[in-house]
């Protein structure tokens, strides 16, 4: 039994270490599980979570040693002799380079360990202590693999996704989306979602307690040489999984993650207190500062470190602790359909996805692209497809081919014309080989889009009251924390964007604001050049000085086919982002000077229709990136500078006159101005080059003057006239 105290309540983990000669290398494995560091790392990012966080846990505690979450009998309906279960549907994504290195036998095997671990009827049982007997817990949880997708299809319950990742962070969850390499989860709901991967930092595995992270991110993640049959030796029995299963049943670490000070709690009152993890295998009466005497520890419960051939016990209380968190916290697993056998039709035509229009279009009519898949039995030779924008029809077609059995196909509609401003664009698929679709669930798809005209130039401070501007829109693939407006922040006026990733711990995601679509071109003028500026502030978290570090990174990018690909064209992080040197532990905001403006030469897309530029922020769980006063405008050069590559004006003058070079020169060395007597009257030395000078000679007298410019190894001179 362990007595909470908050303070205490931190990440801790003691170094384990095992000679593993897979592929003949040695592996030192420190961390068995991450699920705690994960935990703090939201906590870092949000204090206020924590004290959320640690609220409902004091309420989930109460409420359960109160009874107040117990199964209903109906609910155990699985049998197994005597004994009901309940049976929780699993899928299995495999994300690996060669993800056929895990066989389905190792899944299976692993599938057993669970069932056995939960069940209490593993083998290794007989292993558990004379002193022990009269708390060893047999759970009423069973997994299957999962034999229907969230779609209804047919599933083995594995999922073999290629990667080109070499391993996956613990703290940044990228394993769990497609967009960064990984599997996105199934629905966290209806399915336990099991990953299966290389973790990098020498960890074993991680899990999400109740209550604790993004709603699609719910489930376990283990090192793929863990499971059964993997390479790690002492570690490659199957109990990582077991071990993070309980967290994900809002179990915690035996020992309290105290750090020895014997303070900690894992709120179950038949485990023995602990000061710390237990590493190797042991035997016998083990005894510490925490437990000195009587039967010492509880070294072979699967919340503790010890090698997976000694882990072989959960508690009565354990087990009580992991039915209530099921019946509290995920109870739509109780009645998922998961586990059942998916129901095949002879007709059933499946619109899978609206491939096109995506979140905007950039040119009208737009063409829809979607992608149909056969569902039924039958082989599928027709289908009509009706397209309906805004609640009116605007046509239906028929697809005609071959497809067989849960085969997909990429269709091409009739283009659609759209006015500016926002719409829904309705698809639906009626009449598959001319009879009736038996499954009609699955023939409609909705996708909400946007439309705005090119626009010749750009120029927002975001000081209106709509958000995004018109024409601007947010890509947020996770849906998680993304650009926003801030008012009182700003380089100018009231108001700026902000993206905050001090509170952003996910690490390696993306988020892009996007500007209206540019034409970089007017029919009536020619376009020499032209630019995107705007006024950036941005800090770090961490020491800027820190090696290695993972930095929030801000770029610039382009696309030209609405968003399909882009190209960076500026990309700054780290010491070239920072506007405020010195590193800060609170949220940033940018003081007035602490802005720096930057700017961007686009002048070879001048001529290039569509221009979708875009800032683009990739999370490093750092700090406040601000933005402001953003601008595209293009210049046009004076024909007359352009042919003979500088210019005088005004002339006649009354007295200002501007000196302009075309391309900017390298060696301008003065610029002079003479009376027609041959005084000198003015006179520039510049310090820097430039294509700009200004002179003033409105305090002499009317008359013709001649400027003299002293470039290079020449001279060349240009009278004016002053009145």
């Amino acid at each position: 039994m362990k007595f909470l105290n908050p303070v205490c309540f931190f990440t801790c983990f003691i170094a384990l270490s095992s000679i593993v000669y897979g592929q003949q290398e040695l592996r030192l494995i420190p961390q068995r599980c991450a699920t705690m560091e994960n935990l703090e790392l939201q906590w870092r990012a949000n204090p206020s979570l924590q004290k959320k966080f640690e609220e409902e846990r004091d309420r989930f505690n109460k409420a359960a040693r109160a009874g107040n979450y117990r199964l209903a009998p109906g609910q155990k309906t699985q049998h197994n002799g005597n004994r009901s279960y309940i049976m929780i549907p699993v899928v299995f994504h495999i994300v690996l380079s060669d993800p056929s290195v895990v066989t389905d036998a190792q899944i299976q095997a692993q599938l057993d360990t669970l069932n056995k671990d939960y069940a209490g009827l593993n083998g290794d049982s007989v292993k558990v202590p004379s002193y022990f007997k009269s708390v060893f817990g047999q759970s009423g949880i069973q997994f299957c693999l999962a034999q229907q997708t969230p779609d209804g299809e047919p599933t083995t319950g594995i999922e073999r996704v290629t990667t080109s990742k070499t391993s996956f962070s613990n703290t940044d969850n990228g394993v769990k989306h497609a967009a960064t390499g990984g599997a996105d989860s199934w629905d966290p709901s209806s399915y336990l979602n099991i990953w299966i991967c290389p973790i990098a930092n020498q960890i074993l595995g991680y899990a999400t307690f109740p209550g604790a992270g993004a709603d699609d991110e719910q489930g376990v993640v283990a090192d793929y040489r863990s499971i059964p049959g993997g390479s790690l030796s002492g570690y490659n029995g199957g109990k990582t999984i077991t071990h993070e299963t309980g967290h994900y049943f809002n179990l915690y670490h035996i020992w309290g993650d105290d750090d020895g000070l014997c303070t900690g709690s894992d709120f179950i009152d038949d485990t023995p207190n602990q000061a710390n993890s237990s590493s190797a295998c042991i035997s016998g009466v083990k005894t510490d500062n925490c437990t000195p005497s009587g039967t010492g520890i509880m070294y072979q419960n699967y919340m503790d470190y010890t090698l997976d051939d000694c882990l072989v016990m959960f508690t009565v209380q354990q087990v009580a602790r992991m039915e209530s968190a099921l019946v509290a916290y995920r109870p739509s697993l109780l009645i998922s359909s998961g586990c059942k056998p998916a129901v095949s039709y002879n007709l059933d035509a499946q619109l899978k996805s609206i491939r096109q229009p995506a979140q905007r279009i950039c040119s009208v009519p737009f063409v829809p692209v979607i992608i149909i898949r056969n569902r039924g039995v039958a082989q599928l030779t027709s289908l009509n497809i009706t397209t309906v924008l805004d609640n009116t029809t605007t046509a239906t077609t028929q697809w005609t081919g071959s497809l067989a059995q849960l085969a997909s196909v990429v269709d091409s509609l009739k283009p659609i014309a759209a006015a500016p401003g926002n719409h829904i664009l309705k698809i639906y698929t009626s009449d598959p080989n001319n009879g009736i679709d038996q499954n009609t669930v699955n023939d409609t798809l909705s996708v909400n889009f946007q439309y705005s005209p090119p626009v010749t130039s750009v120029s927002e401070s975001f000081e209106g009251t709509q958000f995004p501007p018109t024409g601007w829109d947010i890509v947020n693939p996770d849906n998680a924390i993304t650009w926003q407006k801030v008012t009182g922040v700003a380089k100018t006026g009231n108001s700026s964007v902000v993206i905050k990733n001090i509170n952003y711990s996910a690490v390696g995601q993306k988020d892009y604001l996007r500007l209206p679509v540019v034409d970089l071109g007017d029919p009536g003028k020619v376009i020499d050049s032209a630019f995107v500026s705007f006024q950036v502030a941005a800090a770090t978290y961490s020491d800027i000085n820190t090696s290695g570090n993972t930095w929030d990174t801000l770029e610039v990018v382009a696309s030209t086919d609405c968003g399909q690909t882009y190209t960076s064209l500026y990309k700054k992080f780290g010491s070239t982002l920072v506007t405020r040197k010195a590193h800060d532990t609170a949220a940033f905001v940018p003081s007035a000077n602490e802005w720096r403006k930057d700017s961007i030469d686009i002048s070879s897309y001048i001529g290039t229709p569509g221009l979708l530029l875009a800032f683009k922020n990739t999370t490093g769980f750092e700090n406040n990136i601000y933005l402001d006063d953003v601008n595209v405008h293009t210049l046009s050069v004076n024909k007359n500078l352009k042919s003979s590559g500088f210019l005088v004006t005004p002339n006649p003058t009354r007295g200002n006159i501007i000196v302009q070079f075309y391309p900017q020169p390298k060696d301008v060395r003065a610029i002079q101005v003479f009376t027609m007597n041959g005084q000198k009257v003015a006179e520039i030395i510049p310090a820097g080059q430039s294509n700009y000078y200004a002179i003033d000679i409105s305090r002499y007298s009317a008359g013709l003057y001649i400027v003299r410019i002293v470039k290079g190894g020449e001279v060349m001179v240009k009278k004016i006239v002053k009145y």
